[in-house]
């Protein structure tokens, strides 16, 4: 039995804006993100408004609804440009139609003069892109800050009382399985309250795109990053870390091949890690004897529990000649409750 659609009231909302490499210091192995967000030029402060309120065209009013500058260093721009981006949603902010602002950032580009020019735009939350919290796989990566600036940064941001987001990327140059939980667990110690978990992925125009064709860098197969995501996950998870988002967001670019040369992407690839996450749940499953079973499930857990291209579902009718998923309202988590016919 398929759940119910979820009330689209009272949900979170994000209505982002690109600033694809705007003063970043540094090119990242791995970055071209222009070619990752699909957007090519930097949109003028007259033109958010426009993005504003297409976006609020096709939100619910009463939602969680935040204005998020993305894809470049903002705390790095000058800071009479980051006035006139954050004033433009000045009065979104004011008549309620938008809670808060979120922006990403860099973690060696955080002052306390910053950080108070960010509360009075009502910015709520900061993302640092962190990538990694081991120095090697942020040299070789040329990210160009170390460990110590991203525990520093963070304390600033959570000592303001703003929500402190830490991104992570697996499968980096000199990375491994343990430095990825390492650095999960860290982002979990530092007081994060949301991260985002992106396998690297080889982009044409990098410096990992020629690391890659010289046979200098191999990036995980879907396979390991999903395997990897699973555990990171579970870290989070434990952690009280929410995790918004698992994989790179499908732009056109990446669709389509034109900007992507190798790597784990997948257009579903969160889909494909609850997936995985449920087959490990279900597996005392295939040990008991039965005709049939049927399961309840969490409602919003629903299709990961089924699985990819109902993955889940076939394993087990490997088992029972008759499996049957319902969603229960009762449920939450990951819990589940087996009853056999």
């Amino acid at each position: 039995m398929l759940p119910n659609k979820k009330d689209k009231a009272f949900r979170h909302y994000n209505i982002p804006i690109f600033i694809p490499e705007l003063a970043c210091p540094f090119q990242c192995v791995f970055c071209n993100q222009r070619n990752i967000s699909g957007m090519l030029s930097v949109p003028e402060p007259n033109a958010i408004k426009e993005i504003i309120e297409s976006h609020l065209e096709t939100m619910p009013l009463e939602s969680d609804i935040e204005i998020a500058f993305f894809g470049g260093n903002f705390t790095g721009i000058q800071i009479q440009l980051q006035q006139e981006f954050l004033s433009v949603t000045e009065e979104y902010i004011t008549s309620g139609r938008v809670k808060a602002i979120r922006l990403s950032t860099r973690p060696d580009y955080i002052t306390k003069e910053n950080l108070l020019l960010l509360k009075k735009y009502k910015v709520r939350t900061i993302e640092l892109g962190a990538q990694s919290l081991d120095n090697d796989v942020l040299r070789l990566s040329g990210r160009g800050h170390k460990v110590e600036d991203i525990i520093r940064s963070s304390k600033m941001i959570l000592d303001e009382g703003l929500s402190l987001g830490l991104q992570m990327m697996i499968g980096l140059p000199g990375d491994s399985l343990e430095k990825s939980l390492f650095t999960a667990q860290k982002i979990v110690e530092l007081g994060a309250d949301n991260t985002r978990i992106y396998p690297t992925l080889v982009i044409k125009d990098t410096k990992l795109a020629q690391l890659y064709e010289s046979g200098k860098y191999s990036p995980l197969s879907l396979k390991e990053a999903t395997d990897w995501s699973k555990q990171i996950l579970k870290v989070f998870e434990e952690g009280n870390v929410k995790v918004i988002r698992m994989g790179l967001h499908p732009s056109e670019g990446l669709i389509s091949g034109e900007a992507f040369l190798a790597g784990p992407f997948h257009i579903s690839f969160r889909e494909l890690v609850l997936t995985e996450t449920w087959n490990e749940i279900l597996k005392p499953l295939l040990k008991m004897e039965s005709e049939g079973i049927t399961i309840h499930v969490p409602v919003d857990e629903f299709n990961y529990a089924v699985g990819y291209k109902s993955k889940n579902r076939k394993q087990l009718l490997e088992n029972y000649k008759n499996v049957r998923f319902e969603a229960d309202q009762k449920l939450k988590g990951r819990t589940f409750r087996a009853y056999f016919s």
